[in-house]
């Protein structure tokens, strides 16, 4: 008999989709050679070539260390699917790559809020801006992190490994029902649709308020990560939250109909492949919001800082305040009111 994932909703229909076997390889193998090089070249940068980041620089290195290890679990989930889906690296290796695959999806969602919210807080309020600290970040990574493994812990601890209808050993294929409903929902809310309408909120207030900057240089890269980030969302994690909450509705038996449960289940196993596709564009980001940040700050700029910051800085070079150019009252008021800042060497970044 050969080998296939099945699941049964109420009425016990018999789910399959047979082309898994090629479709998870098919999009596994370049997202690993891809994200394991750009990722790679991203945390080189990020560790040994940044000079004097921004506060929020805490986000991107916890980011893409997310995304690295994302990646070096793919030749085992490669292997998995090539042998059609029959897990031959033992239960300890099953639970670890599993709970990674679902933890890479919910902490990108997290630190991408966090970035979200970093950037509102920066453009809208600039003033209270300077009042965050970076302890504050770090703290908040912290508490990022020890939230997703709590939340992945109960997959590692629940079992995941088991025999499916032809005795081959898959891993994640099958749902605990006596603590699916809540941790699911749980999961849904605070893993994806708060942070998601978060997201989706924050970063059309920003863009308008960005729009009305006339230097089109940074205008443009500012948005280009604005864009990034909501197309990264809507593209790769939208339609995994939503066929999975189809699949959740499907296995408690809210969705009976036996094509219709067919035709989720089969979805599934396609936004289950393209999510990963994540950790091969969010490497985009760091170049708009790193590398492009201090060239033309140090290029372009450089003459204004002199005529505009003279007073405060003490003669030395600094980048201007973009941010405040948004709001010339408040670049006034900073001016006058936290001239500490600058002097104690706080130089402004870009969005």
């Amino acid at each position: 008999m050969e080998n296939q994932t099945a699941a049964n909703t109420s009425q016990g229909c018999s789910l399959r989709a047979d082309f898994q076997y090629f479709l998870f390889p098919a999009v596994y193998i370049p997202v690993f050679v891809l994200g394991l090089l750009e990722n790679g070249a991203a945390l080189y940068l990020l560790t040994c070539r940044v000079t004097r980041p921004p506060r929020s620089y805490v986000y991107l290195l916890n980011l893409v260390t997310l995304d690295t290890l994302f990646v070096c679990i793919l030749p085992f989930k490669i292997h998995y699917h090539l042998h059609r889906n029959n897990w031959a690296f033992g239960d300890i290796a099953c639970r670890v790559t599993g709970s990674m695959y679902f933890l890479n999806i919910y902490l990108s969602m997290a630190f991408f809020t966090a970035i979200c919210i970093d950037h509102y807080i920066a453009v809208l309020h600039p003033l209270a801006y300077m009042r965050v600290k970076s302890g504050h970040y770090t703290l908040i990574t912290v508490i990022l992190w020890v939230v997703g493994l709590g939340f992945t812990s109960s997959l590692v601890l629940g079992g995941p490994l088991s025999a499916n209808i032809s005795h081959a050993q898959v891993c994640f294929e099958t749902s605990w029902k006596n603590r699916m409903l809540p941790y699911n929902i749980c999961v849904l809310v605070f893993g994806f649709l708060i942070p998601f309408v978060v997201i989706l909120t924050s970063y059309p207030l920003i863009a308008q308020r960005i729009s009305h900057i006339s230097e089109s240089t940074f205008k443009r890269k500012a948005l280009n990560t604005i864009y990034l980030i909501l197309f990264i969302c809507i593209s790769c994690f939208l339609p995994f939250h939503l066929t999975h909450l189809l699949h959740l509705l499907m296995r408690l038996g809210l969705i009976q109909n036996c094509t219709l449960a067919s035709s989720i289940y089969q979805l599934r196993r396609v936004t289950l492949a393209l999510v990963s596709v994540n950790c091969c564009l969010n490497p985009l980001l760091y170049y708009y919001t790193l590398v492009n940040k201090w060239w033309p700050c140090q290029l372009h700029w450089q003459k204004r800082t002199i005529k505009v910051y003279t007073d405060v800085s003490g003669g030395r070079r600094q980048c201007p305040n973009p941010r405040a150019a948004l709001n010339p009252a408040a670049k006034e008021t900073i001016r006058m009111e936290a001239p500490r800042k600058f002097a104690g060497g706080v130089v402004w970044q870009k969005v």
